[in-house]
């Protein structure tokens, strides 16, 4: 049996370039297969393979004393979701670029599933971020009334918008595993909001903790083969093809515009490319591939 693990931590990495050796020598062992992203501030890793070689791997990191509490998500998957291993040292686990230096450790309040849920029954007016990019969001996203979709194409799009956010009231931030939300939340502290949560386990642990009965609506996006996962026993669309206008959720880089954008199965084989992607038309049309208004 395969199956895909997702998990990230944050915490010192005295010589990134020497932690990346043993991962992708303990990696190329096991024959895993996916992708390992490393800086100076911790680790975020998608690895796919074998069953019993996935829980070596989680027994190999346990006896770090720094990784030994690192949580581990499991998905349903192989290792021809991921054609290779890709183990990279990068100057952030995600791209957040800041200005200055800020504390990646001292993050807010993680929310485990639960909990979240609970904060959201108690407080329907509450400001919930999503962390992802655009084309991400298109496909699935919480439905809840204040929720803010910010349409950037890459997560450091997202620092000049956080001053148009009150930091007098909650904020919750969620995305697909929780490493970019519990990034942007210790980016919010810094800035002086006071009150912020981000999502314990992102997405995946909600999804996978209350399938059809959450707030979670549609589909997951994911960067491998898969593309998209789902949660519950029916296939919920909440976006349309942008050809046909049926339900849909199936995404392609449209050659035009060189952007990822909702087609459906039928319509991708006879799909005609946008018109370049830089008229307002064809950026409103992106921006509003979700069938909520």
């Amino acid at each position: 049996m395969e199956k895909i693990i997702l998990f990230y931590h944050f915490f010192a990495v005295a010589d990134p370039e020497i932690f990346k050796l043993w991962q992708l020598e303990l990696c190329q062992r096991l024959k895993l297969t996916g992708r390992i992203i490393i800086a100076s501030h911790g680790i975020n890793g998608t690895l796919a393979g074998r069953l019993e070689d996935l829980r070596a791997y989680k027994r190999a990191l346990s006896q770090v004393p720094d990784l030994a509490k690192v949580e581990f998500k499991w998905s349903v998957g192989s290792r021809s979701d991921f054609p290779k291993l890709s183990v990279k040292v990068r100057p952030e686990l995600v791209s957040l670029r800041p200005e200055g230096e800020f504390d990646v450790y001292d993050s807010t309040t993680g929310l485990s599933p639960q909990q979240w849920h609970q904060f959201l029954v108690d407080n329907p007016q509450a400001l919930v971020i999503d962390a992802r990019n655009d084309y991400e969001s298109y496909i699935g996203y919480f439905d809840v009334p204040n929720l803010v979709k910010p349409q950037i194409e890459s997560f450091a799009d997202i620092k000049p918008l956080v001053d148009d956010w009150p930091k007098d009231e909650p904020i919750l931030t969620y995305c697909t595993g929780d490493v970019r939300c519990e990034y942007l939340s210790a980016y919010l502290k810094d800035r002086g909001f006071d009150d912020v949560y981000h999502l314990k386990g992102g997405i995946m642990r909600y999804g996978q903790t209350f399938r059809d009965q959450g707030f979670w609506r549609g589909q997951c996006y994911v960067f491998d083969r898969r593309g998209q996962i789902g949660f519950g026993d029916q296939k919920e669309f909440v976006s349309n093809c942008l050809a046909c206008q049926k339900p849909a959720s199936s995404q392609i880089n449209c050659d035009g515009c060189n952007q990822q954008i909702v087609v459906c199965d039928g319509c991708q084989g006879g799909w005609i490319h946008c018109q370049g992607g830089s008229s307002e038309s064809e950026k409103s049309k992106r921006a509003n591939l979700d069938a909520k208004p």
